[in-house]
């Protein structure tokens, strides 16, 4: 079930990116971010109360290490998206989202030493093969110029925001299955909605003390922000229900299908061209995601 549910995620996601970027037409890049959380919080209270209120699903036992497992998950993820932006900046946004892609290999290491759920041999080349694809696509198929520019700052920017996306997942993961035997659902959709209540709180506290224009804005374009909400749940349900089925690595890896979607958007629907050697990094990426479904 894993793999439709990341595949979905994935879906969701390109669709919350092309939302989010019109925003920032009207929204400030924090402000633009922040409306990922404001308007998927409501929406991740009101499922959590339907799924134990009126389908009357067993709440979970929730433990004391669930509060600062999900709380440093969902710290982990502002601070990694605040690093890319930063990366752009710096940069561009060619070079910050290589680096960024270092997730899967993080990814995999973390899981292994924090959660013991290690690849097997194969798996972990797999994982290097699609980390290579996906830096080399997103490099425009120049990944020597890009490997080139490892000293700059919106590398390492690049790669702190890679260690928080990838510690944000591990989080997810950590805190879902600290819930016991409860269903997949119902652990999912407890610890988003916890998640996405920690970062409301503490990304809104930020901007009302720096930014208090923007908080203002981002209500008074709620019709444009709404989409973003409603999108963002989505997907990131489908994440944390993925990653409670079965090890962060795999979901996040084969999460990178994402990169082929809009690959292939652009070239059948937007008709662009593309270089031969952006499709031999695509097939990299293919590649890569099938082993370590396969053998992982």
């Amino acid at each position: 079930m894993w793999i439709p549910i990341t595949l979905a995620a994935a879906t969701f996601q390109i669709l919350r990116t092309s939302r989010q970027h019109r925003l920032r037409s009207i929204l400030s890049v924090n402000a633009a971010g922040f409306v990922r959380y404001a308007y998927g919080f409501p929406l991740a209270m009101l499922a959590t109360v339907v799924t134990f209120g009126a389908f009357r699903a067993d709440f979970p036992t929730i433990p004391a290490r669930f509060w600062l497992i999900i709380a440093g998950g969902g710290i982990a993820q502002i601070i990694g998206t605040i690093a890319l932006l930063r990366s752009f900046d710096l940069r561009d946004f060619a070079i910050g989202t290589v680096y960024s892609k270092t997730e899967i290999v993080i990814v995999a290491v973390a899981s292994a030493v924090l959660l013991g759920e290690s690849l097997r041999p194969a798996g972990w080349i797999a994982a290097f093969v699609c980390m290579v694809g996906v830096a080399w696509l997103a490099a425009r198929g120049d990944l020597r110029s890009a490997l080139h520019s490892s000293l700059d700052p919106a590398a390492w920017m690049g790669i702190a925001a890679a260690a928080g996306f990838a510690l944000a997942a591990i989080g997810i993961r950590a805190a879902s299955t600290s819930l016991g035997d409860a269903t997949a659902w119902s652990r999912a959709i407890l610890t988003l909605t916890v998640m996405l209540g920690i970062q409301t709180v503490l990304n809104g506290a930020q901007l009302a003390v720096i930014d208090k224009p923007a908080m203002v804005a981002v209500a008074h374009h709620w019709r444009a922000a709404l989409p973003v909400g409603i999108l963002s749940i989505c997907g990131s349900t489908g994440w944390a229900v993925a990653v409670t089925l079965t090890s962060a690595t795999k979901v996040r890896t084969f999460g990178q299908v994402e990169l082929l979607m809009a690959f292939a958007i652009s070239a059948l629907w937007l008709h662009e061209r593309h270089k031969p050697k952006e499709y031999a990094a695509s097939a990299l990426v293919l590649i890569g995601v099938v082993g370590v479904v396969a053998l992982g």
